[in-house]
């Protein structure tokens, strides 16, 4: 997972003479805090055909990096023509915005580059010397190509539980609830089927105890006539007697549902505040959070301010 990651880079000086400076808004996120300073280069490939004639316009470190969203502009100086071949100054190439962390390059972002002149009778007609002034340059920045890569960050010996961003810990706490759910339909539907087997027995213990009275009445009958309507509340007795106790279990069972959904509630609605009181306290620290930017060389100036989106 990238602790860095660009959101958004606007062309700001599009199109332009050759010999103008390049101006890039970058607005970039960070999630956690940096050890070091971001280094930012912007080069420019001077010929196709090979490595030589590429110049590096402009690096620049910035830091330290704030936790939260920021932006800056980046200011380069134009390449030198005498450095390019003159049969290439007037063409298509590619320019090269990058940005390493402790030298490791992670993302890289390349923009095609049309230069042509100016006028249409040079364009018709080119000139034998390349006439830089009448040549202007169009960024196509609405199609970059955008390549990133796997580095390995501050937190790579520590351990990977204390480094989920917000959006990784609502995704965990949602499957939490979700196990919770299960574990509480499962216990739920374990109690109905504990509630239907006693039902089921007592019934049968009923049957055989009724089978019994039978025939110890059948029995007393032939000795000596006992009196029908004890018999008979004596029964009634009973039977209320099991009803009670089976409405006392079905209601303790209910009351330890509705007990442990309670408790599955509250534990949820628990890491959700502790999740948002995170969130909070690292908004806070990143509003009070400033950039130093420093130059790693070349003159042109870069002006870097902080947005909290």
């Amino acid at each position: 997972m990238s602790i860095v990651s660009v959101l958004g880079i606007n062309v700001l000086n599009n199109p332009a003479k050759f010999m103008d400076p390049y101006e890039f808004e970058i607005t970039f996120e960070c999630l956690e805090p940096l050890k070091e300073d971001l280094e930012w280069k912007l080069t420019y490939v001077g010929s196709s055909r090979s490595l030589d004639h590429d110049q590096e316009l402009d690096s620049v470190l910035v830091g330290p990096v704030p936790v939260g969203v920021n932006k800056f502009i980046l200011t380069a100086d134009a390449p030198s023509p005498e450095l390019i071949p003159a049969n290439e100054l007037v063409s298509v190439t590619v320019i090269l915005l990058t940005c390493s962390y402790k030298q490791r390059e992670f993302v890289r972002v390349g923009y095609y580059v049309n230069n042509e002149y100016d006028q249409e009778e040079l364009r018709q007609n080119p000139p034998a010397k390349v006439q830089v002034d009448h040549i202007v340059r169009n960024i196509l920045a609405e199609k970059p190509r955008v390549t990133r890569f796997n580095i390995v960050w501050d937190n790579e010996d520590e351990n990977p539980d204390d480094f989920y961003p917000p959006e990784q810990l609502e995704e965990d706490l949602e499957e939490e609830d979700d196990d919770d759910d299960d574990e509480s339909q499962y216990g739920a539907s374990e109690e109905e089927k504990e509630d239907a087997d006693d039902d089921e027995n007592e019934g049968e213990g009923g049957d055989e105890d009724e089978g019994e009275d039978e025939g110890e009445d059948d029995t007393e009958a032939e000795e000596v006539a006992p009196d029908e309507e004890e018999v008979k509340e004596e029964e009634e007795e009973e039977e209320e007697k099991k009803r009670r106790m089976n409405q006392n279990q079905k209601q303790t069972s209910r009351m330890l549902k509705e007990g442990s959904s309670t408790m599955l509630h509250r534990q949820t609605m628990m890491k959700k505040m502790v999740t948002m009181m995170k969130k909070t306290v690292t908004m806070i620290a990143a509003e009070k959070a400033t950039i130093t930017p420093r130059r790693s060389r070349n003159d042109p100036a870069l002006h870097l301010y902080r947005h909290i989106l």
